[in-house]
C-alpha cells in the first residue's frame, strides 16, 4: 500500500489533483460565457443556462455508471478514457454553430467528465493506506476547488478577450496538458480485485450502500450541505448588483475566488482527520459554515466577502471528510460507494436553489440565511449521530 509522503504518493497525489482540476475547469467554464452565449445564438438567459445545467445533470446520473464499472473492470483506464474523450469534446464546442449542438455536446461531456469523480477516491481506497488517504483525499478535492475557480476564470477573460469558442480551444490545451501529466504520473492499480460485470449485483451494490447508516449519513451531510453553499452564491449575487453595492458582472464572477480559502480546508482536513474522529471534522465544517452565513448578514461588503471565504473553508473541510469516510467504510464495491455520495452532492446543487427561492422572496437575503441555517441545523445533527455510531461500533468492537 501507499504510504503518505512517499515518492509514490506525491505523484499519484499530483496526479489525482491534476485530474481533478482538469474536470471541474471543464465543468464551470461556461458559467461566465452565459451572456456571450445567449447573445452568440440568440436564445434567453434561462436558454443559456443549460449549457451549464445540463453538463452537472449528465455527470452526476453518469456517476452510478462508471463507479459500478470500474468495480468489474479497473479505475485507471476509466479515468483516462474519459478524460480524452472529454477534451475531445471541448475541443468540438469551439467548432459547433447552432445551439443544439452545444447542448448536445455537453450533455455528452457531462457524462465523460464523470469517470475521474466517480472513481477516483475508491483508486485511492484501493492503493492507499489509511492515514495517506485521509491526506490525499483532501488535497483531491482542493483540486476540485482550483478547478472551478480556474474554468470561470478563464471563461471569462478569455471569453471577453478572444471570444467564447477561442475559450474552449485554450481549455483543450490546459486539458490536454493535464490528461498527458496525470498519464505519466498515475500508478498502475496493484491491490485492484475485478469483480464481474454484473448488473443485478450494481444494483444490489448500491441497495447495500443505501441500506448501511453509517454510509448514508454521510451522504445526506455532503448532498445537503452542498444544496446550500452553491446555491448562497446565486442569491448573493443579486444582492451584490444592486444598491448600495453595484457590483459589474465582472466583479461578481471575481467572488468564486473565495473557493481557495476551501482549497486550504480540504487540504488540512486529512490531518486534522488523523488526530479527531472523522464525523466530527464533518459537524465541525458545518459550524464553520454556519458561522460563515452568519457574517453574510452583515451591510459591509468586506465581511459579506469574509463570511463567503469562512463558509468556503467550512464547506470543503467538511465534504473532503465526507468523501474520504466513504471509501473507508463501504465493505465492498468502493466506487459505487463514492459514485453515490456524489449523486447526492450534485442532487444537492440542483435542487437548493428551489427550497431557498420563498425564504429569498420573503425576507430577501436574510431569508436565504434563515433557509440556510435550518438546513445546516439538521446536517449537524447527522454528524453527530454519525459519531455515536462510530462510538457505539468501536465499542461493540472485539478488543
Amino acid at each position: 500500500m501507499i504510504v503518505s509522503g512517499s515518492s509514490a504518493f506525491w505523484r499519484a497525489t499530483l496526479a489525482l489533483c491534476l485530474g481533478s482540476f482538469m474536470i471541474f475547469a471543464n465543468v464551470y467554464i461556461t458559467q461566465p460565457l452565459l451572456p456571450m452565449l445567449a447573445q452568440a445564438f440568440e436564445v434567453s438567459a434561462l436558454e443559456a443556462g443549460w449549457t451549464f445545467t445540463v453538463t452537472t445533470l449528465t455527470l452526476g446520473l453518469s456517476l452510478l455508471i462508471w463507479g459500478p464499472l470500474s468495480d468489474a473492470l479497473g479505475r485507471r483506464w476509466i479515468m483516462l478514457l474519459t478524460m480524452g474523450g472529454a477534451t475531445l469534446v471541448t475541443l468540438m464546442l469551439s467548432f459547433i454553430e447552432h445551439y443544439t449542438a452545444m447542448l448536445a455536446l455537453r450533455a455528452v461531456q457531462g457524462v465523460l467528465l464523470a469517470g475521474l469523480p466517480a472513481v477516483a477516491i475508491a483508486w485511492m481506497g484501493d492503493e492507499f493506506e489509511r492515514e495517506a488517504m485521509l491526506v490525499a483525499v483532501g488535497l483531491y478535492i482542493g483540486g476540485n476547488s482550483l478547478g472551478g475557480i480556474s474554468g470561470r476564470l478563464i471563461g471569462g477573460f478569455i471569453g471577453d478577450w478572444l471570444g467564447w469558442s477561442n475559450a474552449f480551444l485554450v481549455m483543450t490545451l490546459v486539458s490536454l496538458f493535464c490528461l498527458v501529466v496525470f498519464a505519466l504520473l498515475l500508478p498502475e492499480s496493484r491491490h485492484f480485485r475485478p469483480q464481474p460485470l454484473k448488473p443485478r449485483r450494481m444494483l444490489a451494490d448500491l441497495g447495500s450502500h443505501l441500506r448501511n447508516p453509517v454510509l448514508l449519513l454521510a451522504y445526506l451531510i455532503g448532498g445537503f450541505n452542498f444544496f446550500i453553499f452553491i446555491n448562497q452564491y446565486s442569491y448573493i449575487t443579486f444582492v451584490l448588483s444592486e444598491a448600495p453595492y453595484s457590483l459589474p458582472a465582472s466583479v461578481l464572477g471575481m467572488l468564486f475566488l473565495t473557493y481557495l480559502s476551501g482549497t486550504f480546508g480540504s487540504a488540512i482536513s486529512g490531518k486534522v482527520g488523523q488526530k479527531l474522529a472523522q464525523p466530527l471534522c464533518m459537524a465541525l465544517g458545518v459550524l464553520i459554515l454556519m458561522t460563515g452565513t452568519l457574517l453574510t448578514l452583515s451591510d459591509t461588503l468586506w465581511l459579506i466577502i469574509v463570511g463567503f471565504l469562512v463558509n468556503s473553508f467550512g464547506f470543503f473541510f467538511a465534504h473532503s471528510s465526507a468523501s474520504s469516510w466513504v471509501s473507508q467504510n463501504a465493505r465492498h464495491a468502493r466506487a459505487s460507494a463514492s459514485s453515490l455520495y456524489l449523486l447526492f452532492y450534485y442532487t444537492g446543487a440542483s435542487c437548493g436553489g428551489f427550497y431557498l427561492h420563498p425564504f429569498w422572496e420573503r425576507l430577501g437575503w436574510q431569508g436565504v440565511v434563515l433557509g440556510s441555517l435550518i438546513v445546516l441545523a439538521g446536517t449537524l445533527a447527522l454528524s453527530l449521530v454519525l459519531y455515536r455510531l462510530q462510538q457505539t461500533r468501536l465499542a461493540a468492537a472485539p478488543a
